[in-house]
């Protein structure tokens, strides 16, 4: 089976990055050119994904126009000759892409945004994305994730190697390595204190799940910062199924800190076909210590 849906939770507040975000969604904060939430619908959909739905709340209302028609722009832009820039706004939705949004009424945590996709999902295996979790790699990192699924049928998570100080800010699995990327899950622990973490493998935001895991999630009691969360959903889930880690191929900027956001920019500029170039003497210009 195929995976062909993908849940998008953005309902947070994004305090670490306010004033800027009281007024507009953190996911819409650009990196360089591209809102982050662009940037992982296209790696979602280079990965065979084509419908995509977002879990809201409100304030939120940006990240839906981000994905609309915006009739008046593309008039004008036609009006103007612009048909560089009218491809490029009507590349931000496909024309095979179909966007879907429902509301998260109550902040109670990733595992109910994740629920609340319950219904749209329609009983298939289907992949989660956060987009504070900028992703890059020569082979897009959900695009490795689909990859593996029609080897292994089974959930995956991915995971990344953290330092020991760092746990308490993953879910933290362990298990047995299956080969040199993958891991048959055995445990998986929200948040640990170093002291009591099972290992180093944090899980960053790219999941593949199965639809089992939501009544997994029904079940389990309020957890860390009294929330429903996502990584007891999955730990009920290993109960019953196969659960699997995938130590992907690339490079994750965690854009839910200003360092981490600071970075994708420096970074994914730096790489830009139009600006890098410059960017990268304007930054050698500037004689850092």
């Amino acid at each position: 089976m195929s995976i062909t849906k993908a849940i998008f939770p953005v309902a947070g507040l994004g305090t670490r990055f306010l004033p800027a975000t009281k007024a507009q969604p953190k996911e819409m904060l650009p990196v360089v050119d591209k809102p982050l939430i662009q940037y992982a619908v296209e790696e979602a959909y280079n990965a065979g994904i084509r419908e995509m739905i977002f879990v809201t709340g409100r304030h939120k209302r940006a990240i839906e126009d981000h994905f609309d028609t915006a009739f008046e722009l593309e008039y004008e832009l036609t009006q103007a000759g612009k048909n560089d820039l009218l491809e490029l706004v009507h590349s931000i939705k496909p024309a095979d892409m179909e966007c879907v949004f429902v509301r998260q009424p109550k902040s109670l945590g990733l595992g109910h945004a994740v629920l609340c996709g319950e219904r749209l999902v329609r009983g298939e295996p289907f992949a989660v994305l956060l987009a504070d979790d900028l992703m890059v790699g020569d082979t897009p990192v959900l695009k490795q994730m689909v990859q593996q699924f029609e080897a292994l049928q089974g959930s995956i998570l991915a995971v990344q190697e953290v330092p020991a100080e760092h746990t308490k800010r993953y879910g933290i699995v362990a298990g047995q390595m299956q080969s040199d990327r993958v891991m048959a899950v055995s445990q998986i622990v929200e948040k640990p204190a170093p002291e009591v973490a099972p290992s180093r493998l944090g899980v960053a935001g790219r999941y593949i799940l199965t639809p089992a895991v939501f009544e997994q999630i029904r079940q389990q009691p309020r957890g860390v910062g009294n929330e429903i969360q996502l990584t007891d959903g999955i730990a009920g889930l290993l109960r019953s199924e196969k659960v699997y880690a995938y130590r992907y191929e690339g490079k994750r900027y965690d854009c839910g800190s200003k360092e981490g956001f600071l970075e994708a920019n420096v970074e994914l500029a730096l790489q830009h076909p139009q600006v890098g170039a410059w960017f990268k003497q304007y930054l050698q210009g500037l004689h850092l210590a």
